[in-house]
């Protein structure tokens, strides 16, 4: 990606607060300015933004990928080994540098929600005040570029693939997590033909039965499906940072005559918010579309979360379709729609699909069967 555009317009807003230095902590903005996609344990990284330079403080163990992948000015590395120590052991090292190279009193940006307390404090206790970048950077995210939105097209193409493999070769008596590698093995095995070098994060979970469909977010274990059962399998894919998302609920045998009702509404709720969707509403008002199907019904108190998020560089990010959200859509943002219900006697239902919010409406990004008669196996 090329991220010089968007430092660009970090560093507007720099000037717009009077902030000297930007210190970027969370792993998915890091990303978004640097293309450098870190694995992050212990040791901190930070990419710092000034008037002049983009700069990546990493440790050691992190030079050589940090040279070969971040989009930045300068690497600057602290080593924790004897050898090299005296070049800077810590990303303090580093960080106490360029601080002095602002006058006392100096605004410094960072994310609010990202920065350690420990970092904070030593930076105010320093004599710098600390202002909040991490909204800015929340909105910049927002509406997603072509680049952006082509790459989460071919993430949508590999996780539908995926949801197909997976339903191709599910029955009873397989485990929840042989439901995740049908699918797993179709990713694996296309990505490096399609997306030779690309990176790949996979996500999935597969609960099956009444109580465990019930847990809207619950990690796949290796009980086996039974004889009429619903299951609730769910699936994202990123492809180089960018994700795409699609759900399905389905049945083991015959669903009950109950089982069949909450579907038909789980599925309308969610028809009705992707054809209704669109630049112009607010947050709210879109989960208002599904949501109202739900409450007709008489099932609202069984619909225990949001109808939709953001989602991109992040699993879940903002905007969230939420009924209290006032924010107005716009052309360009990107959603997973999932509406859920979820009923302790009769299960969880809830269909997923990814959407880009278009001039008009929304384009789905995300393709599989998903009314009921083709989801009984």
């Amino acid at each position: 990606m090329d991220v010089s555009t968007r430092v660009d317009r970090l560093r507007e807003e720099m000037r717009r607060q009077e902030i000297g230095l930007a210190l970027i902590l969370g792993h998915e903005n890091m990303f978004y300015y640097s293309n450098y996609k870190a694995i992050i344990y212990s040791r901190q990284i930070i990419i710092t933004v000034d008037e002049k330079r983009v700069s990546a403080i990493v440790p050691g163990l992190e030079e050589d990928h940090a040279k070969a992948h971040a989009t930045v000015d300068q690497v600057l590395v602290y080593y924790e080994h004897p050898e090299k120590v005296a070049q800077g052991g810590s990303y303090q090292y580093f960080l106490d540098g360029m601080l002095a190279e602002l006058p006392k009193g100096a605004r410094v940006g960072v994310e609010l929600g990202a920065i350690p307390m420990g970092m904070a404090l030593y930076i105010q206790n320093q004599g710098f005040t600390l202002c909040d970048i991490g909204t800015f950077i929340q909105h910049e995210r927002y509406i997603k570029s072509a680049e952006e939105i082509a790459m989460m097209e071919k993430a949508g193409d590999l996780v539908s693939k995926a949801m197909a493999a997976s339903l191709e070769q599910v029955r009873p008596g397989v485990t929840e997590m042989d439901m995740d590698q049908f699918g797993n093995a179709l990713i694996m095995e296309e990505t490096p033909r399609l997306y030779p070098g690309a990176t790949l994060d996979i996500f999935v979970m597969s609960p099956g039965g009444l109580a465990r469909t019930n847990m809207p977010h619950v990690f796949s274990n290796t009980r086996k499906y039974q004889e009429n059962e619903i299951v609730l399998h769910s699936r994202q894919v990123g492809l180089d940072g960018y994700r795409a998302e699609i759900e399905r609920t389905f049945f083991l045998g015959k669903p009950s005559d109950k089982q069949r009702e909450v579907f038909r509404v789980m599925t309308e709720a969610q028809q009705t918010m992707l054809d209704g969707i669109r630049p112009g509403m607010t947050a709210g008002e879109a989960d208002a579309l599904g949501r109202r199907v739900i409450q007709k019904a008489g099932l609202g108190e069984y619909s225990n979360h949001r109808c939709g998020h953001g989602i991109g560089l992040g699993l879940h990010e903002e905007p969230y379709l939420r009924f209290d959200n006032d924010l107005v859509l716009e052309e360009g943002m990107s959603f997973s729609i999932e509406p859920g219900i979820y009923i302790p006697e009769l299960g969880g239902f809830r269909h997923s699909d990814t959407v880009i919010l278009t001039k008009g409406g929304s384009r789905k990004i995300t393709q599989c069967k998903r009314e009921l008669e083709e989801l009984i196996f």
